[in-house]
């Protein structure tokens, strides 16, 4: 930590925010010395991002007082927190994926030559931000091409170019192989050598214990304690975050494995450099999970099985029988599911109602007379989805935009189940979801299992899938490069397949 990180440079005082039905926030309080990494925790709902949304001027909060940089400051929109010096890099990326890399990090402050826009000096400010920031990207590469995690780069690089002194960062490793962390970590410590503080919030106990200086931990909106990262342990946060003890971090498996109930051979893609020759078996009520390091063709893989992505040769048998999923329709008919990874951009309509979203993958059954829809079968099936996960929320009619991320992937993981999948295709599905909803989802996977589903699950997190599954598939630079007993294998024997390729 650097030396002026004695004095606060922010100080967020009895922050209060309400919302129709839910107190948000109730007299919160977070104060950030500069140059600091404070790591914020909480499960999801405990109003770590609406304390976040109210410092950048996102929500304006009903009671409290903010003070930055020795002044007290109310930002009324983000473009007014941006050009004061702080900045936040979301868990959902709000990307113009279509435009590319140095127009999204300058998009609405374009460097101009009289009135037209210097091109030269946005590429030349774009490379040496990249630079300082050891970041191996073409500014004029579109953003659509780029993995997650470059994504998270070039918005942690837009964060820097508006010198900022604080910089919040929301669940910034959530997509990040074990070399990309370490490359954040490289960065967030060049950040503090600079004086800029960085808001650090993450579900992931081991870095909030290895990155951070200070620990701030909240709980259902209000302010729980701060300490110092150096005096916590794994099991004290935990304990501090969800206000008992979590003894077990995976539930006691209970699925038995029977027979093949999925049968993909020499599945290789129709995309030139993506994934081929990929073989492996799927048994009733087993959880087969799929390992790789980023562009490994991990998401391929399952998208492909979904009619997401086009095949150039293979065959996909379930139980015995040869079927052709050219669209997601056809998949969805031939019995699969799947939770995507990027949950804003593919899972859900965020301003649309939970009621909307539960159902919209299964409209049909909701029909009367083949034009309307039957209310008590859509309130019915929406009242399942919400009780049986758990989901945090006032209403049915609540937009499930204005939920946090772990209630939103609750209402996604019901919605398949609405339509009655026997393969369940998750990737990454507690991506940026709380220890405590963590164990929620991580039973109602093993429960579907023991109802006999067969589940393919793609994690990153490895402890993830040594305690869930029955089995690991490695991929490696689009092969398929092993199948390892997960009772039998190890991080190491993973991480060797993993690079084999």
């Amino acid at each position: 930590m650097s030396e002026s990180s004695t004095t606060n440079l922010l100080e967020m005082l009895n922050i209060t925010k309400k919302f129709p039905g839910v107190m948000a926030l109730q007299n919160v309080s977070l104060k950030v010395k500069a140059g600091s990494v404070h790591a914020l925790m909480g499960e999801n709902g405990a109003g770590k991002s609406t304390l976040m949304k109210c410092l950048f001027g996102i929500y304006s909060m009903d009671e409290g007082k903010i003070a930055f940089n020795g002044k007290e400051v109310a930002f009324a929109n983000s473009k007014q927190a941006l050009e004061n010096g702080v900045s936040m890099v979301h868990q959902e990326l709000n990307q113009v994926r279509q435009q590319n890399i140095m127009d999204n990090i300058w998009l609405g402050r374009y460097p101009k030559k009289g009135i037209f826009i210097d091109e030269k000096k946005m590429y030349d400010d774009t490379v040496a931000i990249f630079k300082s920031l050891d970041i191996n990207l073409d500014p004029r590469s579109k953003v659509s091409t780029l993995s997650v995690s470059e994504m998270q780069m070039v918005e942690i690089a837009k964060a820097v170019s508006y010198h900022s002194k604080i910089i919040v960062m929301d669940e910034p490793t959530s997509s990040l192989t074990e070399n990309e962390v370490n490359h954040l970590f490289k960065i967030i410590k060049k950040l503090q050598s600079e004086n800029v503080a960085i808001i650090y919030i993450s579900h992931k106990m081991e870095e909030i214990l290895k990155i951070s200086d200070e620990v701030t931990i909240m709980r259902d909106g209000q302010y729980i304690a701060t300490k110092s990262a150096q005096d916590l342990t794994t099991d004290e946060i935990i304990k501090l975050m969800v206000g008992r003890d979590l003894s077990q971090r995976f539930p006691t498996k209970i699925n038995q494995p029977g027979e093949v109930i999925l049968k993909v051979s020499d599945l290789t893609a129709e995309a030139e450099g993506s994934f081929s020759n990929v073989d492996f078996e799927l048994r009733k009520g087993e959880i087969l999970g799929i390992a790789g390091l980023v562009g490994s063709k991990r998401t391929e893989v399952v998208e492909s099985l979904f009619g997401m992505r086009s095949l150039k040769s293979g065959a996909i048998e379930v139980n015995g029988k040869v079927v052709q999923n050219p669209t997601p329709q056809h998949a969805i008919k031939n019995g699969f599911a799947l939770v995507t990874e990027e949950r804003r951009t593919t899972g859900i309509y965020p301003e649309l109602s939970i009621s909307f979203n539960s159902i919209i993958s299964n409209l049909k059954q909701y029909k009367t007379n083949g034009l309307f829809l039957s209310d008590k079968r859509v309130f019915d099936d929406t009242k399942w989805v919400i009780d049986s996960m758990k989901v945090k929320t006032p209403s049915q009619k609540t937009s499930i935009g204005s939920l946090s991320g772990g209630n939103q992937q609750k209402v996604i993981i019901g919605r398949w189940l609405l339509t009655k999948p026997n393969i369940l295709l998750l990737d990454e599905p507690t991506r940026g979801i709380d220890v405590g909803a963590k164990f929620e989802i991580y039973q109602l996977i093993n429960q579907l299992a023991a109802e006999g589903k067969g589940i393919i699950m793609i994690s990153s997190e490895m402890p993830e899938l040594l305690g869930t599954t029955d089995r690991i598939l490695v991929m490696s630079n689009g092969r398929a490069a092993g199948i390892v007993e997960t009772a039998t294998t190890s991080q190491e024997e993973i991480m060797r397949l993993a690079a084999l390729y």
